[in-house]
């Protein structure tokens, strides 16, 4: 659906909410594991049924599921996914929500315990054969020309008394005047309105207008005291020509509107008395409330001109002195009252460092914490087999591995825990995982020939060739893939192959360095050249001719010693070649050896410990490079002070002077 989605723009991607949207909905009002089956979800312009499917895979024991689409086709669509995801019980409905609303008893709406919604954005004619309004505008009529509080309002009717709802709607909903601020003052000063989630641009299809998530709570909404502001318009990844929220994303998102977190520039609990305001007068743009500007880089006059680098920006990097006591004062000494100067020259920043002892310590420590971690879920990870249950396993490491790095200083735990779910959701794991389920650790393991198809244009990228031309057979290994295999248990083997390839490139240079010098007008191998170039045919051709004439002596000796590095050349490159083919023939022999023990070792411990223990390290390089970068900018910004520049520019200006005078010129 993402893809057709992608594919099909503004005509049909309005009808589809991003997977990873429908989640955060999902999660922030509350369906989980614990709702039970009979509870009701309802989407009122629920399109491709993408969004309804996503909430419904958040509630594992089952919901009941209701939706209305306005357009035949996409409500066709929605029918059929809802059966092609074993939602066969979903009521889908067709029809106009606003004016001819399905879900109805006794003359007026249907009630459920959770709502979702995506609905079109500023309709202009929402209200065309509006006949019975169900009551839905008691809180006030949206504008005729501007369908978003319409939508909003039916969803707030369509709630049980404790019912919950998350409505996708662009940010004017939230400070947009007339009508419509009447509608929020009225729905704010009842406490319907429970929180605001600000949303990173263009992440929907079929239109770029900045968007926000409208929570609704009709629950204890008379002792509401305050909405809950979040902005997270900066946590995304580009994807193609849209934005999409990462897993960090969403889980940040999640864990900060359920648990109230305030985080400084990303969320606050805005009191009613703020938002009632004269000043904010009920308005809910989240800028008003949240600063998500990073703090602006000063520059500091007296450091300009007195030296020293200000110990305010020195104490803006706290976090990392905390994390690395003793540090500062290994960088920096004092110079005056509140400014310091480097104690080392700004090129040994970065190895002073890194090899400082705090620093090796905490990066230890993480990886510590990672190998404790995979430690713990080695044995369930080994245990996977057609049972298994992917998106449980995911879910259980995941929320571990969060759970283990909130104390660790320094390192934000959310982007640890993208690390793990970037490299199975994008990469290896999560295909790793259902091979090994479809086929066995074993079954999974073995070689297969590559996919050639003419007729489709595919040809598969191989692992390993065996033999060449056309008898070469060529093979792709999914779940193990040779250089695996290769540093385990050829090591020795590969580190000759490297030697005798650098002996190769070493050969090839010589022989151009050689050429690059002779092979030149009146050079001693000018002749030899056949349009600019030369060649070991070309080389041994001549040779044969300078000796029958008896050419030039020193000719003879450069064609000699020209060929001698051709073959030294094509001798190393054929060692380096033959035991490369070697070890690809030993290598794919030692696949038929692997015991399924072998094969656990080699995917748990060296492929999936291994490289999420790598990515993670990579956050600490990450870190360790904005500390250098920062330390480094400061120290050139304040090197010298600005008589130390004026002294250089006056000797500048002399020195050119001189030289004008030295060629005639007069200043």
């Amino acid at each position: 659906m993402r893809h057709f989605a992608t594919e099909s723009g503004k005509s049909k991607g309005q009808f589809y909410t991003p997977a990873e949207v429908s989640r955060v909905l999902a999660k922030v009002v509350g369906i989980n594991s614990k709702t039970r089956a009979d509870q009701t979800v309802y989407d009122p312009t629920c399109g491709s049924g993408s969004l309804l499917l996503k909430v419904a895979d958040e509630a594992p024991r089952g919901i009941t599921i209701y939706g209305q689409e306005k357009d035949n086709a996409t409500w066709a669509l929605s029918k059929m996914n809802m059966w092609l995801h074993g939602n066969e019980d979903a009521e889908i409905e067709k029809g106009d929500t606003i004016t001819s609303p399905q879900f109805t008893k006794g003359g007026e709406l249907r009630t459920f315990d959770f709502a979702v919604a995506n609905p079109p954005f500023s309709v202009k004619s929402w209200n065309n054969g509006l006949e019975n309004d169900y009551g839905r505008f008691e809180y006030g009529t949206p504008p005729d020309k501007n369908g978003d509080y319409a939508f909003l309002l039916h969803v707030l009717k369509s709630l049980k008394s404790t019912g919950k709802a998350a409505i996708i709607l662009p940010h004017g909903v939230l400070f947009r005047g007339h009508a419509e601020a009447d509608i929020r003052r009225n729905l704010l000063k009842r406490g319907f309105i429970k929180g605001v989630i600000g949303l990173p641009p263009n992440l929907f299809y079929g239109t770029g207008i900045p968007a926000c998530i409208v929570v609704l709570d009709k629950k204890n909404a008379a002792g509401r005291a305050g909405v809950f502001m979040i902005d997270a318009s900066k946590g995304f990844v580009k994807d193609g020509p849209k934005n999409r929220l990462r897993a960090q994303d969403i889980h940040k998102i999640v864990d900060t509107f359920n648990k109230q977190i305030e985080i400084n520039r990303y969320s606050r609990m805005v009191p009613l008395k703020e938002i009632a305001d004269p000043r904010n007068g009920y308005n809910l743009n989240i800028p008003r409330y949240i600063d998500s500007s990073e703090p602006e880089d000063t520059q500091d006059l007296h450091a300009h001109l007195h030296g020293g680098i200000p110990d305010r920006d020195l104490d803006a990097l706290d976090e990392y002195w905390k994390a690395f006591p003793s540090l500062r004062s290994t960088l920096f000494t004092e110079n005056r009252p509140g400014y310091s100067d480097l104690t080392i020259d700004i090129a040994e920043v970065q190895q002073t460092v890194l090899e400082s002892p705090k620093f090796k310590k905490f990066a230890a420590k993480v990886d510590t914490v990672v190998d404790e971690w995979f430690a713990a879920h080695r044995a369930q990870l080994a245990k996977i087999d057609e049972n298994t249950k992917p998106a449980e396993l995911i879910a259980e490491i995941s929320e571990d591995l969060l759970a283990r790095f909130k104390s660790m200083p320094l390192l934000d735990e959310y982007d640890v825990y993208e690390q793990l779910m970037s490299y199975w959701n994008e990469t290896t794991m999560h295909d790793d995982v259902f091979m090994i389920m479809n086929d066995g650790w074993l079954g999974a393991a073995k070689p297969r020939k590559t996919i050639e198809d003419k007729d489709r244009k595919l040809s598969e990228a191989p692992d390993l060739v065996i033999g060449s031309g056309r008898s070469a057979t060529k093979y792709k290994m999914d779940l193990i893939p040779p250089a695996l295999l290769v540093s385990t248990y050829y090591y020795d083997t590969q580190a000759q192959i490297n030697e005798l390839t650098a002996e190769a490139e070493a050969a090839t240079l010589a022989v151009e360095e050689y050429v690059e010098e002779h092979a030149v007008d009146d050079g001693l191998l000018a002749t030899a050249m056949d349009d600019d170039k030369i060649t070991k045919a070309l080389a041994t051709a001549r040779l044969r001719v300078a000796k029958r004439e008896k050419s030039d002596p020193d000719e003879i000796k450069a064609l000699e010693h020209l060929i001698a590095l051709y073959d030294a050349e094509a001798a190393a490159k054929k060692a380096a070649k033959d035991l490369q083919a070697e070890l690809d023939a030993a290598v794919l022999k030692e696949y038929g050896k692997l015991t399924e023990d072998d094969v656990k070792d080699l995917v748990l411990d060296e492929k999936w410990h291994a490289t999420i223990k790598s990515r993670i390290a990579g956050e600490v390089t990450a870190l360790t490079h904005n500390l250098v970068a920062r330390i480094e900018e400061l120290g050139e910004r304040y090197a010298k002070t600005v008589v130390e520049l004026d002294d250089e520019l006056t000797q500048l200006e002399t020195r050119v002077v001189q030289h004008l005078a030295d060629m005639g010129i007069k200043k």
